[in-house]
């Protein structure tokens, strides 16, 4: 947001923040005085308002080209003068890169597709589930609306709103080729190519999405200094009001430090790598602690600081760049590789919960008995969701429900019809197999 207000406003590093901060103290406002309900429901209108301008954004930018054809034309020129000056070759509209892409290595294309996903923890998107999710699927008024809202979220997050945003970039490339910061590449396309009239609705609408992400941050963390620490370990005996005043405290102590971290940081790639590269390898015991009842809480503290201490040696010690696409890959991959065995051992090495409070998470969750048996013979009275197979079902169809919908939206936009609306057929259906499903289960019996 500082970035951003730097190039549309002309004021240094310093003014933006102090114009970012007035919005912190507005987001903290809401956040401390209405809590997580004040958060949803302007979360609502914000998403309506930034979807709205950037899907505007993305129709001048690609008129601003000559349009579809002529975007592609343009950048198959770009895709072959790059590919002649870095010894390859490949396209920036190819999923699957060449074997020898300039754009992206084949070994970085495979860390992404087959490790990401599921050995990677970052915010928003926590394999086994994580703060943002859970704050939302809290609200809901039952299971099945929380389902549903989950699934509605991935869908919007991941199939629909990256097309406006991908549209822009791509028209960047060949507006203003070359930029020493790409990042700045979105903005410059808004300040030139967008209507003066528009201009200021697009400003609001990027704080209305600053704000949104700030929203959900301060309350996430404010949730877990005050639950987690504060309430768990130093004040355990307190009244409700008394945590409420600690947490707006906490939210007002997080909004300081935001603002600390943000005058330091240059670039939010830079900081959405380094989050990737340290959270490597926990993906995989937050996802196994659904799954298997010997997962304990050391797995997870020596997952997370082994992740960390080898992707920070490994770009320190031995010189691994996080911006080199081969470096990136290596740097996964051996703190993956890593991490996994050190929580491994570490899981068999200490002792697991204690049986009271595996027999209560049993009882809370209902996971599938495979991974759970010694667990589940000391408490025979409750009924695991026994979906095992029925969820690995609704997993694949998951993914062919967001990469069909995500793609196929591309190919029609690229103006690839057969293939958009095969692709598009495809997500739809994997949907209806999934609603079809947990329908037939019962939506309160699908907990794990």
């Amino acid at each position: 947001m500082v970035k951003i207000l730097q190039l549309v406003l002309g004021v240094d590093k310093v003014q933006a923040l102090l114009i970012v901060l007035g919005l912190i103290a507005l987001t903290s406002f809401i956040s401390t005085l209405s809590g997580l309900w004040g958060v949803l429901v302007t979360d609502v209108f914000q998403f309506v308002i930034k979807m709205g301008m950037v899907t505007a954004l993305a129709v001048f930018a690609v008129e601003a080209v000559g349009g579809i054809d002529a975007m592609k034309t343009k950048l198959a020129a770009i895709d072959q003068a790059h590919g002649l000056a870095a010894g390859g070759k490949g396209s920036v509209l190819s999923f699957v890169p060449d074997l020898d892409s300039a754009w992206m290595p084949m070994i970085t294309f495979l860390v992404y597709i087959s490790m990401n996903w599921w050995a990677t923890w970052y915010p928003g998107a926590e394999p086994g589930g994580g703060g943002y999710v859970a704050q939302r699927m809290f609200c809901a008024k039952d299971e099945k609306n929380s389902l549903l809202a989950t699934l509605w979220f991935n869908i919007a997050h991941y199939a629909i709103r990256p097309w406006p945003w991908i549209l822009v970039a791509l028209t960047s490339l060949i507006l203003f080729p070359g930029l020493s910061d790409p990042e700045t590449g979105y903005i410059r396309v808004m300040i030139a190519y967008l209507p003066p009239s528009l201009r200021g609705l697009m400003v609001a609408a990027f704080a209305a999405a600053y704000m949104s992400t700030i929203a959900t941050q301060l309350n996430w963390g404010a949730s877990y200094l005050i639950n987690d620490f504060y309430r768990r370990f130093w004040k355990t005996d307190k009244s409700d009001r008394h945590y409420v005043s600690a947490s707006q405290w906490a939210t007002v102590m997080l909004t300081v430090i935001s603002a600390i971290v943000t005058f330091f940081m240059g670039s939010i790639s830079g900081a959405w790598k380094l989050l990737i590269v340290t959270g490597a390898g926990t993906g995989g015991v937050l996802l196994l602690r659904w799954y298997w009842w010997r997962i304990n809480a050391w797995s997870e503290v020596s997952a997370m600081i082994s992740g960390f201490a080898v992707s920070v040696l490994l770009q320190t010690m031995w010189g691994l760049d996080t911006d080199k696409p081969v470096d990136f890959a290596w740097i996964m991959i051996v703190t993956v590789t890593i991490t996994t065995i050190v929580w491994l051992a570490v899981t068999f090495l200490t002792q697991p919960e204690s049986k009271e409070t595996l027999i209560a998470f049993y009882r809370r969750t209902h996971p599938s008995a495979a991974g759970w048996r010694p667990i589940a013979k000391l408490a025979p009275d409750v009924r695991p969701s026994g979906g095992g197979l029925s969820n690995l079902v609704d997993w694949i169809c998951g993914c062919a429900l967001i990469y069909g919908i995500l793609f196929g939206t591309g190919k029609l936009l690229l103006k690839d019809f057969t293939t958009g609306s095969l692709l598009l057929a495809m997500g739809l259906a994997a949907g209806a197999v999934i609603y079809w499903d947990l329908s037939r289960r019962g939506w309160s019996a699908v907990v794990d």
